[in-house]
């Protein structure tokens, strides 16, 4: 079953989300910015840092300059940091190699550091207008319960994804681009993973609720917890490296955990080994991109 696209677009005029990053005069590069922020990130969460490295960071020869400590650092308590480090380098190559501006075809998208396939997609989409589909967590369930019938998509296939959403693009390029953000915004805010606002719902047809809304019948989904995990650690041991105004003795890093001494180092390795902080020659912790030997600030 199709997906109406004037119902779908009808909706998305009137409860579009004031988003920074959708307003108008945004550059490809502040585009890509919120993608790399957004991923595993609510958007509560990204919109205030985004709209601070918007100020910092107009440019990717900006952000190229600044160490990666100075990345790291502004990146904050966003999680999952590595993805601080790749667009530092990513800016690098923007910088060097693209005339300071983010490419505005896939292909090209794909070859930059850090850029995999949702990504690559979305700033072409969303920054150029391209007719490409674009598919995350919330488009994957809007088609598989208004066009499968299914409670839930399944385990992701990146060929499969992709031409179901493909095949449901208006033809005419602007129209599309709307249309993809309109469906990711749908499964937003009303096709939800729980307690899905069916009644507020704009399409007026939905295979999923044509068949009686089944259950999802496959394995249940993992809730993946935080507490007491390695990345929690990970995470205390970074705010404190980010925290400080230079390197730190390995002591302030051992009392952010003592709960489990082996856990804790097996998390500071782990950071040594993801390029995400370094140690220096006298034996000090920093924040990678520091600066080898730089003397404690104790």
């Amino acid at each position: 079953m199709p997906i109406d696209t004037n119902a779908l677009l009808g909706w998305f005029d009137t409860e579009e989300r004031d988003l920074p990053w959708r307003r108008p005069g945004v550059t490809g590069w502040q585009i890509l910015m919120s993608e790399i922020m957004l991923q595993q990130t609510p958007v509560s969460r990204v919109a205030p840092i985004w709209e601070q490295w918007v100020e910092r960071w107009p440019v990717p020869s900006a952000m190229a300059e600044s160490s990666r400590a100075e990345v790291l650092r502004a990146w904050g308590k966003l999680g999952y940091p590595r993805r601080a480090l790749r667009l530092h380098e990513c800016a690098g190559v923007l910088a060097a190699e693209h005339g300071d501006v983010v490419p505005a075809d896939v292909d090209t998208l794909l070859g930059l550091p850090g850029i995999g396939a949702y990504t690559a997609r979305a700033v072409a989409c969303f920054a150029y207008g391209q007719r490409v589909p674009v598919v995350d967590t919330n488009v994957r369930r809007v088609v598989a319960r208004a066009v499968h019938g299914t409670a839930e998509a399944g385990n992701p296939s990146t060929t499969r994804d992709l031409a179901d959403v493909d095949g449901l693009l208006p033809r005419p390029r602007a129209k599309a681009a709307r249309y993809s953000a309109a469906l990711m915004e749908l499964g937003a805010l009303i096709c939800t993973a729980k307690n899905p606002a069916c009644l507020l719902c704009p399409l007026p047809e939905c295979s999923w609720i044509e068949a009686g809304r089944p259950a999802h019948t496959g394995p249940a989904k993992k809730v993946q917890k935080f507490a007491g995990t390695d990345r929690q650690v990970r995470g205390k041991l970074m705010s404190v490296l980010r925290e400080s105004s230079g390197p730190v003795e390995r002591t302030k890093l051992d009392v952010v955990w003592l709960t489990d001494p082996g856990q804790r180092d097996r998390a500071l390795d782990s950071l040594l080994l993801d390029g995400l902080i370094e140690q220096t020659d006298s034996g000090l912790f920093a924040l990678a991109g520091e600066g080898e030997g730089t003397p404690s600030r104790e």
